[in-house]
């Protein structure tokens, strides 16, 4: 599912103002998301949270998914609802658009492509800083295309929304 604009715009609307608030918008609507609903108790929830760990990168804790698999500041590859309530709305917001019920994933070759987090982490910093962009960057852009199926305007939406993130 491509979200659409407005509706990142809704489910971040306390952000708006913030100076990466479009970005978010273009980071969360550029490319396809995988989305659904996860029911869970409360206790279940604050497990979950705690895998999850901190929104970035660098402040979450050690053996998280965010740290395992997030390459920067805030690409960080996933959202959970950070309370019972926010999901609540959140559901109701989303199943504006998609069905959130029943989420079909087709797990592809790209399974058992590469996985270069630690190394796109690395090259990412660089950049940031101002070191070595043009080569990084060229790295960056080598190692995403080895470990995506992203081709064209996609891969170019996804290299231009990493971009964002690093400037």
């Amino acid at each position: 599912f491509q979200p659409p604009p407005e509706l990142i715009e809704n489910h971040y609307d306390f952000l708006q103002g913030r100076p990466f608030f479009p970005w978010l918008v273009d980071f969360m609507s550029a490319l396809p998301v995988m989305v659904g609903r996860v029911t869970a108790s409360t206790e279940a929830l604050r497990q979950m949270r705690h895998d999850l760990g901190e929104t970035q990168i660098a402040k979450a804790r050690p053996g998280s998914l965010r740290e395992r698999y997030g390459i920067f500041g805030g690409l960080n590859c996933l959202h959970l609802s950070d309370a019972p309530d926010t999901g609540s709305a959140e559901v109701r917001r989303w199943s504006d658009f998609v069905q959130l019920d029943e989420v079909k994933v087709h797990l592809d070759d790209s399974t058992e492509k590469p996985d270069h987090t630690y190394h796109l982490r690395s090259l990412a910093t660089q950049i940031n800083d101002s070191i070595h962009v043009d080569l990084a960057s060229q790295m960056f852009r080598e190692l995403i295309t080895e470990e995506c199926d992203l081709d064209g305007k996609k891969l170019d939406a996804l290299w231009r929304i990493t971009l964002g993130a690093l400037s």
